[in-house]
C-alpha cells in the first residue's frame, strides 16, 4: 500500500466512527461548532445528518452561548442577502460563532452594517480591478516561479511553510507595500487574531494582546508615513479616502485585521489544499496533468472543497422564520458554508473532488450579497498562476504524511503538509 493509500484508509476509518458518533447523538446534543470535529476533519456527517434532518437546528449544549446553524445551501443563501434582517456589526457580537471578547470590539467593514459597511469597502475595492489584478498577476508569477525552483527534490517537507505561507505573505506585503523582510509578521499576526485559547498559538491571553498591539504600533507608524507620502498600497488608499481617513484607532485595526486575515487564510490554505486534494484524488491529478487547461475549474472547485473559513455569524435584528423554525431578536444565526457547499440538493455528488465541475463556481466560500469577499478574484488568481508554474516544473508533489490542521471551527486551515517532491 503506498503512502496515500494508507492516508486515505486512515481516514476513512476516523469517518466512519463520526459517522457512528454523528447518527447515534441525539440532536439536542449537536454542538457542530466543536473545534475539535474541524482539526480531525470529521465534521461532515454532523453537517449531514443537520441538512437531512434539521437544517436550521438550535444548540444549546456548547460551552459558549446558544447559536442557530444554518447547513443548507439556499437558507445560507437567505441569511447572507437579507442584511436588513441579520446584522454583521460587531456592536452586536461580530461575524465568528463566539462574541467578540472584550477589548478587540474593533469595527471593520465586514463587521458593519449599512450604510458604512459600503461606504468604507469601497475604498480598497481599486485594489481589486481587473486592470490592477493583470499588472499584480505579472508579480505573483515572478515569486511563485523562485519559490517553487528553490524547493528540494527527493526529501520531505512542509508544504505549508515553504509555499502556501511563503506565497501569501509575499503577497500581503505587497498590497500593504509593508517592509518586506518583516512580512511574517503578517502570517503571525493573522493567527494570532483568530486563534482559540486551546490551539496553542498563543500561550495565553497576555501574549495575544502583546502581539497584537505590535501590529496596531506598526501600522499605526506605516498609516502617518502614507498621510504624508501616499502610495499604491492599502493603507494609503484608506489613508487618503474621506470614508476611511478619519477612522478611530479601533476602526483602522479591525480593517487592518480584515485584510491581513481575509488575504492570508483563503489563499494560504486552499493552496494547501489544492495539492492535498489531489493527492487524496489521483485520478484528478492525472486529468490535470493531461490536460493543464482544467486549471481554471480546478481552482473554483479547491475553494468550495476546502472552504477556507468555516462559517459566518449573524445576528437577528427582529424576530423572523427560518427553514420553519422561530429566531428571536437577538438570536446569533451561523452560516456554515462548509455545509452549503456539501449540500446535496444544489451541488452534484458534493464530497467528491472533481476538477472539471460544469459550474465549478457556484459555491459559497467567499459568500454572497454585500459582504461576497472583495478579494476573490486575486485569491483565484494566486492560485492558478501557482498551479500553472508547478505544472510546468514537477511531474507530481507527493503527500507523504498527515496533514496537521488548525484547532478552529472559524479557519479551516493546515498546520504542515508534508510533502516530496520526485525528481
Amino acid at each position: 500500500m503506498t503512502v496515500q493509500a494508507a492516508i486515505r484508509s486512515d481516514h476513512a476509518d476516523l469517518l466512519r466512527e463520526a459517522r457512528l458518533a454523528a447518527y447515534s447523538t441525539p440532536l439536542e446534543d449537536f454542538h457542530p461548532g466543536a473545534p475539535r470535529l474541524f482539526q480531525s476533519d470529521t465534521i461532515w456527517p454532523w453537517f449531514e445528518r443537520l441538512r437531512k434532518e434539521a437544517p436550521v437546528h438550535y444548540c444549546t449544549k456548547a460551552p459558549i452561548e446558544p447559536y442557530w446553524s444554518v447547513t443548507r445551501y439556499h437558507d445560507i443563501m437567505h441569511v447572507d442577502t437579507n442584511h436588513a434582517i441579520f446584522s454583521s456589526d460587531v456592536s452586536n457580537g461580530g461575524i465568528m460563532i463566539r462574541d467578540v471578547a472584550p477589548g478587540y470590539e474593533w469595527p471593520s467593514f465586514i463587521a458593519m452594517d449599512e450604510p458604512v459597511h459600503g461606504e468604507q469597502r469601497k475604498t480598497v475595492s481599486p485594489m481589486f480591478t481587473p486592470d490592477h489584478l493583470d499588472e499584480l498577476a505579472v508579480l505573483i508569477r515572478q515569486r511563485s516561479a523562485k519559490v517553487l525552483d528553490s524547493l528540494p527534490r527527493n526529501e520531505t517537507f512542509n508544504w505549508v511553510e515553504k509555499v502556501s505561507i511563503e506565497l501569501t505573505t509575499q503577497m500581503l506585503a505587497t498590497l500593504f507595500d509593508f517592509p518586506f523582510e518583516q512580512r511574517r509578521k503578517l502570517t503571525r499576526w493573522s493567527d494570532v487574531s483568530t486563534a482559540l485559547p486551546k490551539s496553542g498559538i498563543v500561550s495565553s491571553e497576555e501574549e495575544r494582546r502583546r502581539e497584537l498591539a505590535e501590529c496596531a504600533e506598526t501600522f499605526g507608524r506605516l498609516w502617518k508615513a502614507r498621510q504624508a507620502e501616499p502610495g499604491r498600497d492599502l493603507i494609503s488608499m484608506m489613508a487618503h479616502s474621506e470614508a476611511t481617513r478619519h477612522m478611530t484607532p479601533d476602526n483602522l485595526m479591525g480593517n487592518l485585521i480584515l485584510l491581513i486575515v481575509g488575504g492570508n487564510d483563503t489563499t494560504r490554505n486552499s493552496m494547501t489544499a489544492s495539492v492535498l486534494a489531489l493527492n487524496e484524488n489521483p485520478g484528478e491529478y492525472q486529468k490535470l496533468r493531461d490536460n493543464p487547461a482544467l486549471i481554471e475549474t480546478m481552482v473554483p472547485e479547491v475553494i468550495r472543497w476546502q472552504t477556507p473559513l468555516a462559517h459566518m455569524r449573524r445576528t437577528a435584528l427582529v424576530d423572523t422564520e427560518l427553514g420553519g423554525q422561530k429566531i428571536r431578536k437577538g438570536d446569533r444565526v451561523v452560516m456554515w458554508y462548509v455545509s452549503g457547499n456539501r449540500d446535496e440538493e444544489v451541488i452534484e455528488n458534493p464530497d467528491a473532488f472533481i476538477i472539471d465541475r460544469k459550474r465549478p463556481r457556484i459555491h459559497l466560500s467567499f459568500g454572497f450579497g454585500i459582504h461576497r469577499c472583495v478579494g476573490m478574484r486575486l485569491a483565484e488568481l494566486q492560485l492558478r498562476i501557482v498551479w500553472q508554474e508547478i505544472l510546468k516544473r514537477f511531474d507530481r508533489i507527493e503527500v507523504v504524511g498527515e496533514p496537521k490542521r488548525v484547532y478552529s471551527s472559524f479557519v479551516r486551515g493546515y498546520e504542515s503538509l508534508p510533502v516530496r517532491i520526485p525528481g
